[in-house]
Order: structure tokens, then sequence, then C-alpha cells
């Protein structure tokens, strides 16, 4: 039974989604299939704006973890861990070599290093969490975290209320801070993905772009985003009364914006696509300031490389 993985690694609109695809049909799509581990692409409502592939871009290729649940179930990295074991272990059964893609690398980290190892949260804390994110948003987790743990403020995106309320959640119980978790986590070998905590043979590649020519790509893409209809995708979500421009899925990159744009404290196209250009920028810095760290890790351009993808993927479906 073969148990080998190939995870194709790199920040967003790297071009992930189109060398997976070609990779799966040049294995066999009876043979191979995508798996994503980007958390926007998990929500059914989010299509536009998350660049999620429709049937036929996918091209006959299956595709699991993508539109699997509702904006109002957010699903967080435990929730990934759980179904992607049970979905790669489950292909695996059947011979069938599972293509892991996507940006989302605390998910991604978690599936192949492990989950932090951290007390679960009192729930009495949770609903206190809960009740003051109603009221009055992230301003006072945010605050709070200012003075007891800045290193967590610091490292988790500003969209990342999940993580960033996980981590006001859990210095209220243990009085200590989670970030340290994660430096005790990073100092045991976090980014280390040589090896696997489920015994999976893996493929690392990691596709990277020069910084003008990534920008330029970004960029593009984001206008091509609203020439298919992203304004149009967000008011069809928020002419739902059950979605609150709060959700966890609309704080995300284009979908914030956009709802800011709808309610006029974004004034014009122009400005909500610099607005979304640079968000997506600090994003994909993000993401290669973590792929710097990993290894081993074979890294390509994805255009002028894409052959020597190929034939690095062919050789080791071969060994």
């Amino acid at each position: 039974m073969t148990k080998k993985l190939i995870l194709l690694l790199g920040p967003t609109a790297s071009g992930k989604t189109g060398i997976s695809i070609d990779l799966a049909k040049r294995i066999g799509i009876e043979k191979c299939h995508v798996i994503n581990f980007d958390s926007v692409l998990f929500y059914n409502e989010l299509n536009i704006g998350s660049a999620k592939p429709d049937e036929v871009e996918m091209d006959g290729v299956t595709h699991h973890l993508v539109s699997i649940s509702p904006i109002t179930k957010e699903l967080n990295a435990s929730d990934f861990v759980e179904l992607a074991i049970i979905k790669i272990n489950e292909l695996h059964s059947k011979g069938i070599v599972p293509i892991l893609v996507g940006g989302s690398a605390f998910y991604l980290r978690s599936l192949i290093r492990g989950m932090y190892e951290s007390e679960s949260t009192d729930e009495a804390i949770q609903q206190e969490a809960r009740d003051l994110y109603e009221k009055e948003g992230m301003a006072p987790i945010v605050a709070y975290l200012k003075v007891h743990d800045p290193e967590s403020l610091e490292n988790l995106h500003e969209n990342d209320h999940y993580r960033r309320t996980r981590a006001y959640e859990y210095h209220r119980m243990t009085g200590k801070k989670i970030s340290d978790q994660k430096k005790q986590a990073d100092d045991h070998g976090a980014y280390d993905f040589s090896t696997n905590i489920h015994g999976w043979d893996t493929l690392n590649i990691c596709l990277e772009l020069p910084k003008e020519e990534h920008w330029e790509i970004i960029l593009k893409r984001t206008k091509q985003m609203l020439e298919q209809g992203l304004l149009k995708e967000v008011e069809d979500i928020m002419a739902n009364d059950d979605h609150s421009p709060e959700l966890k899925a609309l704080k995300t990159i284009g979908y914030k914006e956009t709802i800011q744009y709808l309610n006029g404290e974004i004034t014009s196209e122009e400005e909500l696509i610099e607005k979304i250009y640079f968000a997506t920028r600090r994003l994909a810095k993000s993401q290669k300031t973590f792929l710097k760290k990993v290894t081993p890790l074979s890294r390509f351009h994805p255009l002028s490389q894409r052959n020597d993808i190929y034939n690095l993927v062919e050789d080791f479906i071969l060994e």
C-alpha cells in the first residue's frame, strides 16, 4: 500500500492550483487526487475572492476539502487535521497519491508536525471571549495581548481572529503565553519536514517567484477578481441575514475589503483594488517567511521550471 504524499507549497498567487491539476493529470486522475489546505477554500460561498478552481479548471481531477462548510460554521486547524488525516488514509488505502495544495502554513505544519500541545480552554473563558468579541470586536483582545503576549500579536496576521482569541483565552486560563508554546515547538523541529508524525513518504515542492514578477501577478489577479464578479458575489453573501461581516471567513483578504467598499468605507474600485493588492502582498510576504524555514524543500519557478517539477514528481512516483 502506497503512503506517498506530494506537498505543493508556495505563497498566494504562485500558480499552485494550475500545477497541481497538471500533475494529477500526468500521474493519472484515477491515481492522484488533490487535497486542499487553503482555509478560505473550505467555505461554500467563497469562490471568486478565494480563487477557488471551478469544475472546468479542475478538468476531471478530484479535489477534496473544497467547499465543505458554510461560512457560518468555522473550521479551524484542528478540524482540518482531523479531516485531512481521514482523507489521506482513505486515498492511501486505495493506492491513490494525494497532492496537498494550499497556503495556510499553520494548518499544514499542524498536520505534518502535530498541533501545539496546550491545555484545553475552560468553557467559561471561551464564553467570556465570545461575549467580549460580540460586544466590542477584536479591540479589547488585541489590547490584552499587547500587555500579556505581544509576541503572539506580532506573529499572527491581523485577520487571524481565531488564533488571536485562542492566545487571549490561553493566557487568561494559565497566565502563560501561548507564543512560548510556539517557540518550544519551533525549537523541536516544527519546520523540519524530513519526517512526519504519520510515517508518510513525502515529496516537498515549493513554488518561488522573484518579488517584482510576483507582485505583478498579484495585481493582475486582483483586477481579474473584480472583472469576474467579486462585488456581486459579496453582495449575494451579505444579502443573507445570517451572514455578518464579523464572521471569520468574511474577514479574509478580498472579502473584508469588498464589504468595506459596499459599506462606503472604501470609496472607489481603484482604492478597493489597491487595498486587496497590498493585503495580498503582506500575506505573501508572511507565507514566504514561513517557507524559508521549511526543510527539505525543492524550490522551483512555476513557469520556467515547470518541466523540472514534472520530472521530479514522476521520479518520486516511480521509486
